[in-house]
C-alpha cells in the first residue's frame, strides 16, 4: 500500500532529520510510528502527503510514486488528523465535515448522508451535534469531528498526528478504544504518529521505533516487549511498564469474585489501563469488564486495593 524506499530529508540548513527510510505499511494496517523528540516521525508522516518534500528515496502508494499524483487528488485520498484539531470555527460541525465532499462536487443530498453517518459512526447523534459550532464542543468531540472530516471522502489512507496528546487522560483513553473499535469497521490504512509507548502498544498492529531521524525496529506489540532489538527498545518499553507493568484487568478478573452483572452498571474495555480503571470505581463500587463485546466479568474496589497492595509488596521484596 504505502513503500519507502531510501527515504530522506534534509533542510535548508543541513540538519537531516530522517536517514535512507525502507518501509512497508500494508493495507488495512493500523502502522504506528513513535521515537522521542526529533526522531524525524511527524517528518516521515508528512513526506507521504507531500506536506514536506523528499530530499531523497521514494514513496509509492499502491505502486504509484506520489510525485506522479496530482497534488490535489493525493491530498484528497488521505485523510489528515491533526494534534491541533484545525476546525473552521466560523463553520458548523456539518459544514467542517462536508468541505472535501463539497470540493470534489458530491450533491447536496450525498453529501448531508455522509455526514450523519460519520457523525454515528465516530458516536455522536447527528441531529444533536450537526449544526453546533467548534465552540460549543469538548476537546474530545471535536477531536472525533476531526476524525469524520478525514474519513469525508472515504479515503484509503488516513494520516494522525498526536492526535489525542492534548486532551484530557480520561478523554484520550476513551478516544483511542473507539479508534480501535472504528477501525475494525473502516479497515483503512492509518499510520499514527505518537511519543507514548502505552499508546502505540494498544493501537499499533505493528509499530515502527524510530531514533535520530533512523528506523530502530519494526514490530508487532509482543515482537517489541519480548524481543526487543537492543538497550534503547528495551528502556522505551520499559517507560511505559513501570508504573502498569503488573495491571492486566483479566489476570485481576479470574484472582478475584467476579460477582453478579447489575443494571445500570458501568463497563469498562479489558485493556484498560489502572488510571481509567480507578477513575470508573471513583464512580460505582463495581463496574463490568467487557472483552470482544462480551461481558467477561464484575470488578470491585477492594480487588483492585488488593491488587495495588499486592505490587507495593512485590517492590518492598524486590528493593
Amino acid at each position: 500500500m504505502i513503500r519507502l524506499e531510501n527515504v530522506s530529508k534534509q533542510f535548508d540548513d543541513g540538519t537531516t532529520v530522517v536517514k535512507s527510510l525502507n518501509l512497508t505499511i500494508n493495507k488495512g494496517e493500523f502502522f504506528v510510528l513513535i521515537g522521542p523528540s526529533g526522531s524525524g516521525k511527524t517528518t516521515t508522516l508528512k513526506m507521504i502527503n507531500r506536506l514536506i518534500s523528499l530530499s531523497d528515496g521514494t514513496i509509492f502508494i499502491d505502486g504509484k510514486k506520489i510525485s506522479e499524483y496530482d497534488i490535489h487528488e493525493l491530498r484528497w485520498n488521505i485523510g489528515y488528523v491533526l494534534q491541533q484539531i484545525a476546525l473552521f470555527p466560523h463553520m458548523s460541525v456539518e459544514e467542517n465535515i462536508a468541505v472535501v465532499p463539497e470540493m470534489k462536487k458530491w450533491n447536496k443530498e450525498k453529501i448531508a448522508d455522509k455526514v450523519d453517518e460519520l457523525l454515528q459512526m465516530v458516536g455522536l447523534d447527528p441531529i444533536t451535534y450537526k449544526h453546533r459550532k467548534p465552540r460549543e464542543l469538548s476537546g474530545g468531540q471535536q477531536q472525533r469531528i476531526g476524525v469524520a472530516r478525514a474519513l469525508a471522502a472515504d479515503p484509503e489512507i488516513i494520516l494522525m498526528d498526536e492526535p489525542f496528546s492534548a486532551l484530557d487522560p480520561i478523554s484520550r483513553e476513551k478516544l483511542q478504544e473507539d479508534i480501535v473499535k472504528l477501525q475494525k469497521t473502516i479497515k483503512k490504512t492509518i499510520v499514527f504518529v505518537t511519543h507514548d509507548m502505552q499508546e502505540a502498544l494498544k493501537l499499533g498492529d505493528r509499530i515502527c521505533i524510530m531514533r535520530d531521524g533512523e528506523i530502530v525496529q519494526v514490530g508487532t506489540p509482543n515482537e517489541l516487549i519480548y524481543h526487543p532489538a537492543n538497550d534503547f527498545v528495551k528502556e522505551f518499553i520499559g517507560k511505559m511498564n513501570k508504573n502498569n507493568q503488573h495491571f492486566n484487568l483479566e489476570f485481576l478478573l479470574s484472582q478475584s469474585n467476579k460477582g453478579s452483572i447489575v443494571e445500570g452498571m458501568s463497563v469498562i474495555p479489558v485493556t484498560s489501563s489502572l488510571e481509567r480503571t480507578l477513575e470508573a470505581l471513583s464512580e460505582q463500587d463495581i463496574v463490568g469488564v467487557e472483552k470482544d463485546g462480551k461481558m467477561i466479568g464484575i470488578l470491585n474496589r477492594q480487588s483492585i486495593i488488593q491488587h495495588l497492595l499486592n505490587g507495593l509488596k512485590e517492590g518492598e521484596k524486590n528493593a
